[in-house]
Order: C-alpha cells, then structure tokens, then sequence
C-alpha cells in the first residue's frame, strides 16, 4: 500500500497484465535470446509457444501502442502488482533470490528524452519516498543495464550484510556504484624497471597464481592472469593483474555482445596447445586485450602456452603484442574512487527496486510510434521502474531484527499492537481485553488478540517472534485500572492506566 500511494501520487495508474504471454512478443523484442535458460517456456493444446513473465516492458509497450497516436496522447505512466517467473539456476536466501515473486513494475512513455527526464525523475522521488517510508537502510547506485538495454540504470541496494550485490562506495564523497560497473582508475606511474630478458621457468603442475608466489617465490605484483573467453563467436585473450578479477560485464559493454563466456578446457587446449594454467599472450594467434594496469607493468609473469612453463621478465610490446588496452577489471577496496580521488570501500546489498531510462529500444523494435506535431512518425521514448515487494520485506527482516525475532518498522507491521491476555478464564480481563481489540479495529488500528489458553512466557515469546512494534499485556493489574505496554525495540515494561492507553498506541503509531 505504501508503494500503491507513492506510485498514485507520481501520477500513474494501475492496471494488471497477464502473467502468461506469447512468446512470439520476446523474440519480435530480441530478448527471447538474452533470457536463454532463465525463463520459463511452455505450449497450449495447438503448440502454440508462451513463456511465463518474466518481465513486462514488452507488454506494456505493446498495449501503449493501442492508445498512442500523435504526442498529444503523452506523456503517462502505467503500473502493476503482478507475478514474475524466473528459472533462477540456484534459488537462495529465502525471499531474496526465488523462482517465483511479486514485483511492481512501471513504465513510462514520453514524446523525447527530456519528457523521460521528468518521469523518470517522479519515480524515482516515488522510490525514495516509498523505501524511506518502510524504513530501509539503502544506497542508490549506478548498474549495469543488462537484459533491459537502455541507456541508464540506477539500483537501490538494501544494506545487508547478506545481500548478493557488491557495493562500491567512497569514504570522501556520495560515490556509489553496483561493482559491476565501478570505474577502474589507473595511476600513470612510471616503472623505472630495468627491462630484463625473458626467460622460461619449468613450473610442473603449477598452474595458479598462488601456488607461483608460494613454491617459486615469484613477487605477487608481477604475475598476470591470462584466460581465454570467447565473446559471442570469436575467441580473445584476456590478461589482468594477477590479484586483480575480469569483469565480465565491462567485457561485454567493450564489444556489445550477446554472449561472454570462459573458453571450455577443450577449446582452451587447442588454442594454446597448453593445459589449464599456463595460458599466455606470448605467440598466441588469438586477439589479446589487456587491463589498462598492464600498460605500466614490467618483468612480468605469464603463461608459456606449453605445459608446465611459463615466462619470467615477459614485456609488453616487447615479447608479446596487446591489441586492446581497456579497463576490464573489478575495483577493489582501497582503491582510488573515480569521482573524487578518495577511497574506496565495499558494502553488501540487496536489489529491492530499480530504475531504466529505456529509451526507444521496445518502441522501436515493437513499432510503438506517435504523430508530432510535423505529422511526423516518431518513436515513443520509455522508462522502466520496479520494486521487489519480496526483497523489500526480506531487506526489512534483515536490517531490524535481533535474537528474539522481527522488529518491525510501525509503517510496515502486520499489527501495529499485539494483547497478550495473560488468563483468559479471568472474565474482568478478558472483558477488557475485547473491548480494547474492538475499539482499535473501529479506528483501524491493526490488533492481534492472543487469547490463547497458553503460558504467558509462550506467548511473550510468539509476540517477539513476529516482531509487533507494540505490545499491550492484559494481567492481574487490570483489577487496579491497569495494563502494561512494552515497544518491541525496548526491554523496558510500562504501567498504563486503562483510560490512558488509547491514547498512548496513537501517539506510538503517529
């Protein structure tokens, strides 16, 4: 409901698509081939093929054709709770990574990029109002655009220690970034080296950069990682720092590609005529692109695409040639920020909503068009906006929680007050106890009435459990006009007289 109003008050409406779609709609759009084995596909009685949604861009673009004709029908944004289906290879952490979930997905349809600016710009207040609201802990950071396409793609990332996504932050200033896309900055130092002649080391059986440093006492800062990927139907060659990971993601932006993948063992093999492990750029007949940091790296160490051997004091240019340099790398902690110059540390999130400016992908490829004011055919320009309700509830677990269960925020509780009836055979008690759950559900104030014929402890402890932020107990001191309250964020019992207490849950909730 907190997302319903925000989405309301940006000036959207909502609507509900189906869950079940064509499949002929994702291939017309290209994405039937970037979704691969992540969705799920079936047939009707006629083997007529659909897919379970995955998403919905396509969809909505489809059905905004229906009501678009000339710009005066834009701009307008339309929205849904609906059910997403993706066959996740390893469903984990309970509500965060699932098969099956509800999201809220916008989207918005503009004349041009200027109208984009400003519904994206609503939503995206919407967003922060809406998580500031639930009271999550979250940072907003650029990502990767991936299967969506488009031209900008910004997360808000739930601070979690548990969280699956790696984030990229500055200890000097508002930097922040998904580590899939953060920025590398390459110092241009100059290595004095002596340039000394390359030399080939018999390494039997040692493959790993560790292994290197630990049996050949070879100096960290001078190994290189060198592993073939094949990137969409050709083959490259890809070197970093032997401390540093490739991104893949940067790899695929490099070449706009559809496909980024680690050669398999065979294919490895037969390009460097050399087992796992001792790959290397040296002779290789396959294209070479190399981290920027290699360009001020000396005396290297690398494979020597034969078994058991690699190259010692191996120098770029000199011994082996780089077609490409590029940064390719991931960022790492201590690292230099690219905004300020500061340094960098990391965080873990989890994605609980995110925000596209999509542009004229779908449009174009869905011919989703509009008359200006030239009679002139144009594409619809569109934006894309979703919240992961689950996530936002699992986010909210994680961040207010302690050993007796769920704290929840008071906007997000399933009740605002829990009663404990502490005896239910006590008739003054119990009397009570009714009349106050009565009263609060008539001023729609959410209660929970645990008037089971339990130990007190039992149900104190169930009530913690499930985290209500207010906890009204009903014992013995109602003979003396009297009730205790306890907030679940606190130890602290407090005696309140029964003409008090409504009084004191509505100044608690407001």
């Amino acid at each position: 409901q907190i997302i319903r109003d925000e989405m309301n008050n940006a000036g959207a409406q909502e609507l509900l698509m189906p869950a079940l779609i064509p499949s002929d709609i994702f291939e017309a759009s290209g994405r039937m081939k970037n979704f691969g084995s992540s969705v799920f596909t079936l047939e009707d009685r006629y083997d007529k093929k659909y897919v379970l949604a995955p998403t919905h861009e396509e969809l909505f673009a489809i059905a905004s054709s229906l009501k678009v004709k000339s710009y005066k029908d834009l701009p307008f944004n339309l929205y849904q709770f609906q059910t997403k289906f993706r066959d996740e290879a390893r469903p984990r952490y309970g509500a965060i990574r699932v098969r099956e979930f509800i999201m809220k997905d916008a989207y918005s349809f503009d004349v041009n990029n200027d109208g984009l600016d400003i519904s994206y710009n609503k939503m995206f207040n919407a967003y922060k109002s809406a998580f500031n609201k639930m009271g999550i802990n979250y940072k907003i950071v650029k990502a990767d655009t991936g299967v969506m396409g488009g031209m900008l793609s910004e997360e808000f990332q739930a601070v979690t220690d548990i969280g699956e996504d790696v984030l990229v932050l500055c200890d000097k200033c508002d930097y922040a970034s998904n580590i899939e896309v953060s920025e590398c900055v390459t110092k241009e130092t100059k290595n004095n080296d002596e340039l000394l002649p390359i030399q080939k080391l018999h390494t039997p059986n040692v493959g790993k950069i560790k292994d290197l440093v630990n049996d050949y006492k070879l100096d960290v800062n001078n190994l290189v990682k060198s592993m073939v990927y094949k990137i969409d139907n050709e083959f490259y060659m890809v070197i970093v720092a032997g401390d540093d990971a490739i991104n893949e993601v940067k790899l695929q932006k490099l070449f706009n590609a559809s496909l980024v993948v680690l050669a398999d063992e065979a294919d490895v093999n037969k390009i460097t005529n050399a087992k796992l492990g001792f790959a290397g750029p040296k002779g290789i007949k396959i294209k070479v692109l190399a981290d920027n940091k290699i360009k001020h790296m000396k005396n290297i160490v690398i494979g020597a695409n034969e078994d058991d051997y690699h190259y010692v004091n191996a120098n770029a240019e000199r011994d082996f040639k780089v077609d490409m340099y590029h940064d390719i790398r991931n960022i790492k902690e201590n690292d230099i920020c690219p905004k300020c110059g500061g340094k960098i540390y990391f965080k873990r999130g989890i994605e609980i909503g995110n925000t596209f400016k999509l542009g004229t992908k779908y449009s174009e490829a869905l011919n989703v068009n509009y008359l200006d004011h030239n009679n002139q055919l144009n594409p619809v320009v569109m934006g894309s906006y979703g919240i992961g309700l689950g996530r936002c509830m699992a986010a909210i677990a994680e961040q207010n929680n302690d050993e007796k269960g769920i704290i929840w925020p008071m906007s997000v509780a399933p009740f605002k007050v829990g009663i404990v009836l502490i005896n239910p055979n006590d008739a003054t008690a119990l009397k009570f106890a009714n009349e106050l759950y009565d009263y609060l559900n008539n001023i729609n104030i959410s209660v929970l009435l645990d008037d089971r014929d339990e130990r007190p402890g039992v149900k104190f402890n169930d009530m913690d459990l499930i985290g209500l932020p207010i906890r009204i107990t009903i014992g013995k001191k109602i003979n003396e006009n009297t009730v205790e309250m306890k907030l679940r964020n606190s130890n602290e019992n407090i005696d309140i007289k029964v003409e008090d207490i409504i009084f004191k849950i509505k100044e608690l909730i407001n």
